[in-house]
């Protein structure tokens, strides 16, 4: 199995968007729009719009990359980098398909996105989940992440340093 990231154009964008349709919730993939729950038309052209606006990259307005996740050549989800206070420091987030979870593809992801990172001299790549997402944890450990833990909130905070010269991505997930 091989994972790769692919800039989010127009047409990988209409894939990426049947594919969070089917398989995802709309609050796993995106910022929260108002009004009924599930994948109304307004839901999902505010998901197109997120990822337009996008496009210009972590030079652009926003200083945000996204990222369709492909798996053997099938879109499985997105990911995506945006610059903290400056380029030096990117956060990074994911979401995968349904039927991609468990299937070490976030892993493999995840030590794409490192490498994006790296090849836009960043230093460091922060993100944020929580305690119960144990897909997410466990992909940021098999990528070196430090963990800490909000006790209060359940926040978990991931911290992972690159030294410029990541390893070559993952061709298949950790058993």
């Amino acid at each position: 199995m091989t994972v790769e990231l692919r800039h989010v154009d127009e047409e990988m964008l209409q894939g990426l968007l049947a594919v969070a349709v089917n398989e995802a919730a709309p609050g796993e993939v995106m910022p929260p729009v108002a009004g009924p729950p599930g994948w109304t038309p307004a839901r999902q052209d505010a998901f197109r719009a997120w990822h337009r606006d996008r496009r210009p990259g972590l030079a652009g307005p926003l200083r945000e990359s996204t990222f369709a996740i492909l798996t053997d050549g099938h879109i499985v989800g997105s990911a995506r980098l945006a610059c903290r206070d400056s380029q030096e420091v990117l956060e990074t987030g994911m979401w995968l398909a349904r039927s991609a979870r468990g299937r070490g593809i976030g892993t493999a992801a995840l030590r794409a996105l490192l490498n994006e990172a790296a090849r836009a001299d960043a230093r460091l790549v922060v993100a944020e989940t929580t305690a119960t997402n144990l897909g997410a944890i466990a992909a940021l450990r098999r990528n070196d992440a430090r963990l800490t833990t909000d006790q209060h909130n359940g926040h978990v905070h991931a911290h992972l340093p690159l030294d410029q010269a990541q390893p070559p991505p993952l061709a298949s997930p950790n058993p």
